[in-house]
């Protein structure tokens, strides 16, 4: 999960370079989903790649105008999976 905070509270930018360059993820990142708050102050994405490396390249590419955090998330199927043997 990535969330995204606009730098100066100004989502026009960002939706400008979406427009023009597209998403700019390197091979091997895949987007799943996003969701903005209503007052455009953050966007929560769920990005899914096998070498962290690749969410840093993408993140550099917009980095200018965003501030991220990247919080490693699972399923809740895989929640479960992984707790069910310590109940």
């Amino acid at each position: 999960m990535v969330i995204e905070r606009f730098r100066g509270g100004d989502p026009l930018p960002v939706y400008r370079r979406f427009r023009e360059r597209g998403r700019l993820m390197p091979d091997g990142l895949q987007y799943v989903s996003s969701w903005v708050t209503e007052d455009f102050s953050r966007c929560f994405q769920v990005m899914e790649c096998e070498d962290p490396r690749l969410l840093q390249e993408w993140m550099d590419q917009w980095k200018d105008l965003m501030e991220f955090e990247a919080i490693r998330v699972m399923t809740s199927a895989e929640a479960v999976a992984a707790v069910t043997s310590k109940l």
